[in-house]
């Protein structure tokens, strides 16, 4: 039988996430939970909904959603708007109520996709890449979905498409190798090289992490890898941090690394989720801090890109 995928979202035309024109494929299922994370949708294993209630027009005395939940989550104020009750919600598995709403605001964010379906998209976006263009698996984690991605990373390969990962590396190291082979180009991000404050941020230390990294460069393995960062004031931004992150990667002969610069693009699908998001006011990087970070990682010998200012 096929292997289908739990994917969350594609997007075409990205120009960030590897080399030339790409398209992203976002994989649900992430080992982490980041603080901060941009994309908290992808934490579960399955499918599920988010809520966007901003754009619910109950004001306007819309009411499509009155009755249509068989578990009852949908109650309303007396104001006339809907709230939803997430301990019933999350164990839904009908999500009537995505498609009953002319507004959005129930949105079922996950997708279940064969390889083949899969395929079919990337070979529709082929024509946009360019040459040097192709396909990023994202998430989350890719790596959570071990049998899907080897199954797409090998097609990919059967039709010469150009394969690009994100990940945080934190899988058994078989399973990242073998993942690995058919991977052109990577991002692996490193949190922090302090494994407890690794742990506090992300929920996990960081050993796995680091073996894996360490592990894929002795494999011989031919691909281009580019350690990143993102980059948040108050908790990885120290010299210090920095000075053990160049440590690293000199040991291991790393020589790129690109320091993304902490972001809030996440926050109001930690709202949807029902989810409290503690970044809402700080962790900012100023422009200087981050010029500062990148002069240390230069002034090593290492290529040093500072959020999309990057040659790939």
């Amino acid at each position: 039988m096929e292997p289908k995928g739990l994917i969350f979202d594609i997007q075409s035309f990205s120009v960030h996430d590897g080399p030339g024109c790409r398209t992203n494929v976002f994989l649900e299922g992430c080992p982490l939970k980041c603080r901060w994370c941009a994309n908290p949708e992808s934490w579960g294993s399955k499918k599920h909904i988010m809520f966007a209630e901003n754009v619910c027009k109950y004001d306007k005395g819309c009411r499509a959603c009155e009755n249509i939940c068989p578990s009852d989550s949908i109650v309303w104020s007396s104001e006339g708007k809907p709230s939803i009750t997430w301990e019933i919600c999350k164990d839904c598995e009908t999500f009537e109520c995505t498609a009953i709403c002319p507004n959005n605001v129930f949105k079922q964010c996950v997708r279940e996709m064969t390889v083949g379906e899969l395929m079919q998209i990337l070979r529709r976006d082929f024509n946009n890449w360019g040459s040097e263009g192709g396909v990023t698996f994202t998430g989350g984690d890719p790596m959570m979905q071990q049998e899907f991605l080897l199954a797409a990373l090998k097609e990919c390969k059967r039709w010469h498409i150009h394969t690009a990962i994100e990940t945080e590396a934190y899988a058994s190291e078989k399973h990242f190798l073998e993942v690995m082979k058919y991977i052109d180009f990577a991002f692996i991000d490193v949190k922090h090289m302090d494994s407890e404050a690794h742990r506090w941020g992300t929920g996990v230390g960081n050993e796995k992490i680091l073996s894996n990294i360490e592990a894929l460069i002795q494999s011989g393995w031919e691909g281009r890898l580019v350690l990143r960062q993102p980059t948040i004031a108050g908790y990885n931004d120290s010299d210090e941090n920095a000075r053990a992150l160049i440590g690293f990667m000199q040991k291991n002969g790393l020589y790129e690394i690109n320091l993304l610069e902490f972001h809030r693009l996440g926050q109001t699908k930690w709202e949807q989720l029902g989810k409290n998001y503690e970044y809402s006011d700080h962790g900012d990087m100023s422009e200087e801090a981050m010029l500062h970070l990148q002069e240390l990682y230069l002034d090593e010998g290492i290529a040093c890109y500072v959020g999309e200012d990057t040659p790939f």
